[in-house]
């Protein structure tokens, strides 16, 4: 049975990741890539469907931490008889995807459990295992059509009843490695890592990288930890930023509302990147943007809100029956049908990304703003058509007024382009639309009783993305329907203390089922205080939402605060990026001179 999900921690070689329980258990990892099938699924099974298992034998306590400002986890068991440290680690820049586990005896001796169970495809393809010697070393291999897994280490398990099972003891100042390396099986068998180095080269690589957050402000700890998840969830070869490793989490236990989220959304990646910048980072904004000429070339009517991570279009959504899902959640999906969806929002994402860029010095060549500009000009013919919204509607279309506000967003920053960066483009036609979009938005976007934003034109319920609205400069955020809208959303979309999207009750999204409430929402919701003026509220907030990370410092899509539990796909870019956001939005605010509104600064 899989462990709740605030009880995994995540190591990953920016190709992949894998997700670690606090018992030592891998229940999820896929080889080699995010989007590749996974080879451990036992977090949406049991261990039949894949894990490797190395952990205390007998009753231990477990603390967890990674190490200084890394990617590299360090789980300690202590037992009766003994203590002993698991170092996990997924090496980084070796063009070869391993894991590593390094398991340490630290005082007196203790039993360790040891299980290694490959299962292919999701769980779904048990492959032709056989114990080799190469090289003078034992290996044990599984193959299975293109893929071959490999096991090595100090002592190897023996073969029962379809797995690998060993116990062993281990005392204080002995040491025993293993690693698991997947390579295309028509290849030579791969060659053996030096261990000790890689994992040490990798905790520099990653240190160095968390050295270059430029943010000195309150909950440090917190804004790195999140940066380097993003880190993490971004492919280090191609530049595409996944919204998270997993897939089929679920949002409400044992309901329908289950997605794979390994996949690359426009979206997602560009408030990825807006966080990333905010912190100081450069280079990650000019490896996504290389990915983002590649993924969207092409005629700009095809454009797609998600792709594959080498930029790939093709992601058919399907379901794995032969899994029973996560706490009996089904079903399990993979792909994302959501790919054809209309989202009118997401070019204004981008196009906030890319104008923060120039702004941090990221300048645009000839070929991204011939891009950009082709994209624009498209959106000028289409952008009062119905769209899915921001939250994947499987219902009708709407016209949601955060994809309208956004559609002014994109106008915004193409015109501040021309503008303010001297680059080229319809600057009078593209001026002509905003306007015509905010009057649009403030006739048709606006509930006049309550004063504040609606989800859509043709309703008085709220939505938590227009929250938004401020940030995106499309209102103050002290102005008075700002101010309703903040209002309407506490009263109607908060549960326990924090914020749900929007009302499942009224059927827009076409499913059934609830959901618990989204945290990238809470934190939107701090940086509306913020903007707000409402310092003290924002602060209380941001403190609860950062109490909710796991002891690791990862959070996932949502948390139930009725059970205290994680729901949804984990670690979820989202709720790391907003964190970040609010991080940074939070101590401008408190910077702000006593007496001096939000308008003023």
């Amino acid at each position: 049975m899989p462990l709740p999900i605030e009880d995994y921690a995540v190591v990953g070689d920016t190709q992949t990741a894998a997700l670690i329980g606090r018992d030592g258990s891998v229940d999820w990892l896929c080889l080699p890539r995010f989007d590749s099938p996974a080879c451990f699924a036992a977090l949406l099974g049991t261990s039949d469907h894949g894990r490797w298992l190395i952990g205390p034998a007998d009753e231990a306590e477990c603390s967890r931490r990674y190490v200084g400002d890394s990617a590299v986890l360090e789980s300690t068991y202590k037992t009766a008889t003994g203590t002993f440290r698991v170092t996990d680690v997924m090496p980084v820049a070796d063009q070869r995807a391993d894991l590593i586990r390094r398991v340490e005896g630290l005082e007196g001796t203790a039993r360790v459990r040891h299980e290694w169970v490959v299962r292919l495809g999701y769980g779904a393809i048990r492959p032709w295992v056989t114990r080799d010697e190469h090289g003078g070393e034992a290996i044990i291999t599984a193959v299975a059509g293109p893929d071959r897994i490999t096991l090595r280490g100090s002592r190897l398990p023996r073969a029962h009843d379809g797995r690998h099972e060993d116990e062993f003891e281990i005392s204080a100042g002995e040491v025993m490695a293993f690693s698991t390396t997947w390579r295309p099986s028509h290849l030579p068998f791969p060659k053996f890592l030096d261990l000790e180095a890689r994992i040490a080269t990798t905790t520099q690589a990653f240190q160095d990288w968390a050295d270059r957050c430029h943010y000195t402000g309150p909950h440090r700890d917190a804004v790195v930890r999140s940066v380097l998840t993003l880190r993490l969830l971004t492919h280090g070869t191609t530049g595409g930023i996944v919204a998270a490793p997993t897939t089929s989490l679920p949002e409400e236990f044992g309901g329908e509302r289950n997605w794979d989220y390994r996949f690359c959304w426009l979206r997602d990646a560009s408030l990825a990147l807006e966080s990333l910048l905010r912190c100081g980072y450069r280079r990650e904004v000019e490896l996504w943007r290389s990915w983002l000429l590649r993924a969207v070339a092409g005629d700009p009517q095809d454009l797609q809100i998600m792709y594959t991570v080498d930029g790939g279009r093709d992601l058919p959504e399907r379901v794995l029956g032969h899994l029973p899902g996560y706490a009996g959640s089904r079903p399990v999906r993979i792909g994302n049908a959501a790919v054809d969806q209309r989202q009118t929002d997401v070019l204004g994402e981008v196009m906030a990304a890319l104008h923060l860029a120039r702004q941090k010095g990221v300048h645009d060549d000839a070929s991204t703003w011939a891009l950009q500009r082709a994209l624009v000009d498209e959106l000028a013919d289409h952008w009062d058509e119905p769209d899915n919204g921001l939250w994947e509607i499987r219902g009708n279309p709407r016209h949601f007024t955060h994809s309208r506000v956004m559609v002014w967003v994109a106008f915004d920053r193409a015109i501040r382009a021309c503008e303010e960066h001297g680059l080229d483009g319809p600057v009078e036609r593209w001026r002509q639309l905003r306007e015509q979009v905010r009057a649009e938005v403030l006739e048709r976007g606006v509930d006049p009783v309550r004063g504040c934003f609606t989800q859509h034109y043709d309703t008085t319920e709220v939505d938590a993305s227009l929250l938004v609205l401020p940030t995106m400069g499309f209102i103050a955020g002290d102005d008075p329907l700002m101010l309703g809208t903040i209002a309407a959303i506490e009263n109607d979309l908060m549960r326990d203390g924090l914020l749900l999207r929007y009302r499942t009750e009224t059927g827009v999204d076409g499913l059934i089922g609830d959901e618990n409430p989204f945290l990238a929402c809470s934190f939107w919701l701090v940086s509306a205080y913020a903007a707000a003026g409402r310092v003290e509220d924002a602060e209380r907030l941001f403190d609860r939402l950062i109490g909710l990370r796991n002891d690791v410092g990862l959070l996932a899509e949502e948390h139930d605060p009725r059970t205290g539990r994680h729901a949804g796909n984990f670690p979820q870019a989202f709720s790391h990026l907003t964190l970040v956001n609010a991080a940074l939005d939070l101590a401008e605010a408190e910077r702000r001179p006593a007496g001096l509104s939000p308008t003023q600064q």
